[in-house]
C-alpha cells in the first residue's frame, strides 16, 4: 500500500498539471521544466503508487480512469495548499515588523499604539524591542527607530526628532531649584551606558558645571526615569522619554534650558527594499504624533 512519504511532491505535481492540460508540453512549460523531467517523474509516481495514471498512445498520454479520479482529487488537494501559502503572503503583507530600543517602546510608543490600530486595523503590529540595529536586508523587520547619528550601513535613515536633553526631577525636588547653583544640593541620577552628558547641557546654560551628590546609577534609562519619578534626585532626560511623565505632572523640567545632543531619533529601512504601503502609513503615523508630542511639550513650557 503506497503512504503519502514513498510518493515524492513533484511526482504528484507533474501528475495533476498534465491531466489538467492534456499534454506533457504543456505541464512542462507550466512547471519550467523539461519534457523529459515531466515523463520522468510520472513514470516514477506510477511506480510508487503501483498504478497506471496514463495510457500511452500515439496522440500522447491519456488519463487511465484511476488516473481521472486520481487527478481530480490531486487538483483539490493543491488548491488547499496554494490557498495555505497566499494566507501566508497575507499575513506577512498585513504584519508590520517593528524594531526598536525598549525604553522608547515602553516610554513613548507603546502608550499610542492605539491610535495606530485605529486608524490601519487591518495592520498588525509586532514590536523588536532591542537595541541592536538588525540586518534590514536580511530578517523580517520593515522599519527600525533609532538614536543616534543617522549612519547605519545599508539603510536609509530618515530624521524624526533631534534629541535635546534637560535637567528633569520631581516636583517636590524641582521646588528647591531656584538656580542652577542649587543642583549641587542634589543626587545625579545616571544612566551608565548614556552618549550623553551633563556637560553640554551646562555649556548650553552658559554656566559651570556644578558637582552633584552621588546618586543612584542604572545601565537602563527607564530605570533612570522611574528612580526621578520616585524622587531620588535629578536625571539629564530628553522629550521622548520624558515627555508623558512631564505631561501628567509625574516630573518637572527645570530651568527651561535644553541642550543638543548632537544624535536624533532616526526612522531606518532598507536602502535596498523598496516601501511598502504599510511601512509608508506607519512613517505618517510616527510624525504625526511625534509633533503632537512636542506641541504638548512647548505648550508646558510656555506654561511654567
Amino acid at each position: 500500500m503506497a503512504t503519502l512519504n514513498r510518493v515524492h511532491l513533484n511526482g504528484l505535481r507533474a501528475v495533476e498539471t498534465v491531466a489538467r492540460l492534456g499534454s506533457l508540453a504543456a505541464a512542462a512549460s507550466e512547471l519550467n521544466v523539461s519534457v523529459s523531467a515531466v515523463s520522468q517523474q510520472i513514470n516514477r509516481t506510477e511506480k510508487q503508487l503501483g498504478r497506471a495514471l496514463f495510457e500511452r498512445t500515439p496522440a500522447g498520454l491519456v488519463a487511465t480512469e484511476f488516473g481521472t479520479v486520481f487527478s481530480v482529487r490531486l487538483s483539490a488537494g493543491f488548491r488547499e495548499l496554494a490557498q495555505a501559502v497566499a494566507l501566508a503572503d497575507e499575513s506577512s503583507e498585513c504584519t508590520l515588523v517593528v524594531s526598536v530600543a525598549p525604553a522608547f517602546a515602553s516610554k513613548w510608543l507603546l502608550p499610542r499604539l492605539s491610535r495606530h490600530f485605529a486608524r490601519h486595523p487591518n495592520v498588525l503590529l509586532r514590536i523588536d524591542a532591542s537595541v541592536r540595529l538588525a540586518d534590514l536586508d536580511r530578517s523580517d523587520i520593515d522599519v527600525a527607530i533609532r538614536l543616534g547619528d543617522g549612519k547605519w550601513p545599508g539603510g536609509r535613515a530618515e530624521l524624526l526628532l533631534a534629541q535635546e536633553v534637560f535637567p528633569v526631577c520631581a516636583p517636590v525636588i524641582a521646588s528647591k531649584l531656584k538656580s542652577i547653583e542649587d543642583l549641587a544640593l542634589t543626587c545625579a541620577i545616571t544612566d551608565e551606558r548614556s552618549m550623553i552628558s551633563w556637560e553640554s547641557w551646562f555649556e548650553a546654560a552658559g554656566v559651570e558645571p556644578v558637582t552633584f551628590m552621588k546618586g543612584a546609577r542604572f545601565t537602563d534609562p527607564m530605570l533612570c526615569l522611574e528612580s526621578a519619578i520616585a524622587g531620588h534626585g535629578v536625571m539629564l532626560g530628553w522629550q521622548l522619554l520624558a515627555a508623558d511623565a512631564l505631561a501628567d505632572g509625574r516630573l518637572v523640567a527645570r530651568f527651561g534650558i535644553r541642550a543638543q545632543s548632537g544624535l536624533g531619533y532616526w526612522l531606518v529601512t532598507s536602502a535596498s527594499k523598496s516601501e511598502s504601503r504599510k511601512v509608508r502609513d506607519f512613517k505618517t503615523w510616527m510624525r504625526e504624533e511625534i509633533e503632537a508630542t512636542m506641541a504638548q511639550f512647548r505648550s508646558l513650557e510656555s506654561a511654567s
